[in-house]
C-alpha cells in the first residue's frame, strides 16, 4: 500500500497497480528523497514529473507546498491511476497530465515556452530512458537555472551519469535504488 509521506495530504493512501508495468517509489525512498530537497519546495516550485506512473513523486512535492505539476506517462494504466490519485488527494486544480512519452513531451512543453524548477525522472529500470530523458532536457530550456533533476535508477547499473548543462551535487543509494541529484547550470 502506498501512501503520501509528508505535507497536507500526509497519510492519503493512493491507488496502484500490481504489475510490471509501473514500478512505484517506495514509501521509504519517497521520504528520504524529499527530507533532501525540504527546503527547495515552495509555492513558486513547478514540478514536472515525467515517468510518473502513479504520480506518488509529483503529488508528494504537490502536498509539501509545490505550487503545480505537470505529470507525464505514455501509459493509458498509469494516466488513469495518476488521475485518480490527485483526485484523492483534492489536487486536480494543481496539476495537469500529459498522455506521452518522456522526449516528446519535453519537446511539446519546450515549445510552449514552460520551465520547471523540480524534475523527476524514474524510468522503467530496464532501459536507457534515464540518459536519453536527460540529454533531451540538456537540449531544451525546461528546467530552469538552477533547478534540481532528481534520477531513479537501479543501484545495480551503477550509471556514471554526467548530462552536459547539469552538475551531480549528490548521490544516494536506498537499499537496490540508486538517487541522483542535478542541478541545471
Amino acid at each position: 500500500m502506498m501512501r503520501v509521506v509528508g505535507g497536507r495530504c500526509r497519510g492519503r493512501r493512493l491507488a496502484s497497480f500490481r504489475g510490471l508495468s509501473i514500478r512505484p517509489t517506495s514509501d521509504r525512498v519517497r521520504e528520504a528523497i524529499f527530507n533532501i530537497l525540504k527546503h527547495t519546495i515552495s509555492e513558486e516550485t513547478r514540478v514536472l514529473d515525467l515517468f510518473a506512473g502513479t504520480g506518488a513523486m509529483g503529488i508528494e512535492a504537490l502536498s509539501r507546498g509545490a505550487g503545480k505539476a505537470v505529470f507525464v506517462d505514455k501509459g493509458s494504466t498509469a494516466v488513469s491511476l495518476i488521475r485518480k490519485n490527485l483526485k484523492i488527494c483534492g489536487l486536480e486544480e494543481r496539476a495537469r497530465v500529459i498522455k506521452r512519452d518522456a522526449v516528446s513531451a519535453i519537446d511539446l512543453l519546450s515549445g510552449r515556452r514552460e520551465t520547471f524548477n523540480l524534475v523527476f525522472i524514474d524510468p522503467p529500470y530496464r532501459t536507457d530512458l534515464a540518459e536519453k530523458t536527460l540529454r533531451a532536457l540538456s537540449g531544451h530550456t525546461v528546467v530552469e537555472p538552477d533547478g534540481m533533476v532528481v534520477v531513479e535508477l537501479p543501484r545495480k547499473s551503477q550509471k556514471d551519469l554526467h548530462p552536459e548543462g547539469f552538475s551531480l551535487v549528490d548521490e544516494r543509494t536506498y537499499g537496490d535504488t540508486a538517487v541522483y541529484f542535478f542541478e541545471a547550470r
